[in-house]
């Protein structure tokens, strides 16, 4: 009940000063990047996903996503090409909400089949960027490395810098936010299994917020 009366008391309390509230809800106006601290940022993982899509029976696009990864950011705010990217990814985690678990754990299956990600023998999939390029005000492609299941091949990521903040709400740390997406063949990688029926190409969608690590 108390819980209760102090949310009422809140919630009132919001109404009769909504010009208070305004304030508090505006976006903040953003940095800009050559503004920002240069230097190691690390992934915030309570706002970033790594989810893909394949196509089943060409009827869908079947998507799943990572639950856990890492990564981080040498950025160069001056000359962003010459920034550096490294990231780990745990198939261990790949999540599909497949409906009746109870009965097929399916996400255990595609996590460590021999035939999908086999993650009791190659527990992370990473990717280490080779070289940036930038083209747009907000646009790049960062070139690297993929290395799955032991394959390691070129993947290319095309990236849009969203924005950043010197002081990022609540947390007061500088702070970058990015999109990207990539396509690739998964048999280019080994994984083979029930193409064409489970397509060849998959799509890869990519969101992530970095923190600037504190310097040592």
């Amino acid at each position: 009940m108390k819980a209760l009366f102090l949310s009422f008391l809140l919630i009132g309390s919001s109404i009769t000063n909504a010009p208070a509230l305004a304030q508090l809800m505006t976006l903040p106006e953003m940095t800009p990047l050559d503004q920002m601290p240069a230097g190691a940022y690390q992934l915030d993982k309570t706002h970033a996903s790594v989810s893909w899509k394949v196509s089943h029976l060409g009827l869908s696009r079947y998507t799943a996503r990572f639950t856990q990864m890492d990564a981080k950011l040498v950025m160069d705010v001056k000359d962003p090409a010459k920034s550096q990217l490294v990231v780990n990814i745990y198939p261990m985690s790949v999540t599909t909400d497949f409906p009746f678990a109870a009965e097929t754990d399916f996400d255990q299956t595609l996590a460590t089949g021999k035939e999908w990600f086999n993650a009791d023998r190659f527990p992370d999939i990473r990717f280490v960027s080779k070289r940036i390029q930038v083209t747009g005000k907000n646009t790049g492609k960062v070139f690297g490395d993929l290395t799955l299941l032991g394959t390691t091949k070129p993947l290319t990521l095309d990236v849009t810098f969203n924005g950043a903040y010197r002081k990022k709400f609540l947390t007061n740390v500088p702070a970058l936010g990015f999109s990207a997406t990539a396509s690739l063949k998964r048999s280019d990688w080994g994984m083979t299994s029930l193409i064409p029926l489970v397509a060849d190409r998959v799509d890869i969608l990519i969101e992530a917020e970095f923190d600037k690590l504190e310097e040592k």
